[in-house]
């Protein structure tokens, strides 16, 4: 299991719980997708992909990993089917394989968020009084105004922050 397949699974119960970000604006309206779809931005020889994993709110981390390998495999042997690159309702995009620790990232039209990944560091934190050194990385995520107030935003990343600070908690959702 990966740091991807970990936050596929986090994001996925966060939308679950909180569904105006699993959106997208159809002229005037609100359209709340019934399904969870996460991309995944998958770096080619060819360029950027984003391929999908379906349902993955419905899925257990064992399933979301075997599709995410699944589907990055076929993404770098270009050989990603209509539906595997169709029907995101949200992404994710991870530059800390290349450094980067903070970015900003564009919104996928016609999702209305996307997830900035920074790179896992080291760093030293406090946990019940005493300093020790922990995992730790930036998330950065771009919303439409339009459909999502920072209040809303915000709820739904600290749930993303939860699941990740606790992902033992993720193996048996």
């Amino acid at each position: 299991v990966s740091y991807t397949d970990i936050l596929v699974k986090a994001v996925a119960k966060a939308l679950a719980e909180h569904r105006i970000v699993n959106s997208t604006l159809v002229g005037e309206q609100i359209k709340v997708f019934e399904d969870i779809n996460v991309g995944v931005a998958v770096a080619t020889e060819k360029g950027l992909v984003v391929p999908v994993a379906h349902n993955a709110d419905k899925k257990s981390l064992k399933e979301i990993a075997s599709t995410l390998n699944d589907l990055v495999e076929k993404a770098r042997a270009s050989k990603l089917s209509k539906e595997e690159l169709t029907g995101g309702t949200f992404t994710i995009t991870n530059l800390g394989m290349f450094g980067v620790e903070i970015f900003t990232p564009i919104i996928n039209p016609p999702e209305t968020a996307i997830l900035g990944v920074g790179k896992v560091t080291e760093k030293p934190a406090v946990v019940n009084k005493e300093i020790t050194v922990k995992p730790m990385m930036y998330l950065s995520l771009s919303y439409d105004h339009r459909v999502i107030d920072g209040a809303p935003a915000a709820q739904f990343l600290q749930k993303v922050k939860q699941y990740l600070e606790n992902p033992h908690v993720l193996a048996y959702l």
